[in-house]
């Protein structure tokens, strides 16, 4: 029996390419926003017995959707900062925008004064993992470190007010995050300039790893996606 040979295929094989905007781009923007107005609560500079449910929508779409899609683009990015960054704040504003709806609607007990410590234990998991965040950060640019390090100090000092039920240390970390939601949307702003204008226009501190690392990344997975915002 012989066997016939099949023709070969002329199809030739293609790349598409798929380079995409810096994801933080949109997750800075959303972090800084959600935090600004949840900071100026905690902060006192505004607020009444509503403040914190009628935040609630604001947050959890602005900073928690916004910010878990862009994680799921760093994802496709390889930017693992990023990654990391928004798909933890994201999923914690969405978290956050839940459990005010549970207190809302009587289904979960509410918190008596400043004392409470289930949420404090929420603010230890995000400081420890932002503080892992920030010596990551250090290798790509000195502005989003610097954000990081404002988020996870407001954090940690977060979980000891929720702990501990301090007044002073929740109007402390409200500070901390305000002046975190600025660097934010310093940072996020910078990166929408100077990619719209191809050149530096606001500095961003890029280390020299950065500053040597090729615009385009072939590596491994998906071909001529730029790298995260370096």
């Amino acid at each position: 029996m012989q066997l016939e040979e099949l023709p070969r295929s002329e199809a030739q094989p293609r790349v598409f390419l798929q380079p995409i905007a810096a994801p933080s781009i949109l997750g800075l923007y959303g972090l800084a926003g959600a935090t600004f107005m949840a900071a100026a609560q905690m902060a006192r500079w505004f607020g009444s017995s509503h403040t914190t449910l009628l935040l609630v929508p604001f947050a959890a779409i602005f900073g928690g959707l916004a910010q878990f899609l862009s994680a799921m683009w760093a994802y496709k990015a390889r930017d693992g900062v990023a990654t990391a960054v928004h798909g933890m704040w994201g999923a914690f504003w969405m978290a956050f925008g839940i459990l005010n709806l549970l207190i809302a609607n009587g289904q979960a007990p509410a918190p008596s004064g400043p004392l409470f410590p289930e949420l404090g234990y929420w603010f230890v998991v995000l400081a420890a993992i932002t503080w892992v965040c920030v010596g990551a950060a250090a290798a790509e640019n000195k502005s989003l470190m610097t954000t990081l390090i404002f988020l996870a100090a407001g954090s940690t000092i977060s979980a000891i007010a929720l702990l501990v039920g301090s007044e002073g240390l929740v109007i402390l970390s409200g500070y901390l995050f305000i002046i975190c939601s600025g660097l934010a949307w310093y940072t996020a702003s910078a990166l929408m300039l100077n990619e719209t204008y191809g050149r530096e226009v606001w500095a961003l501190g890029r280390s020299a790893q950065a500053r040597q690392m090729p615009s385009i990344a072939l590596g491994i997975g998906e071909p001529g996606v730029i790298r995260g915002q370096v």
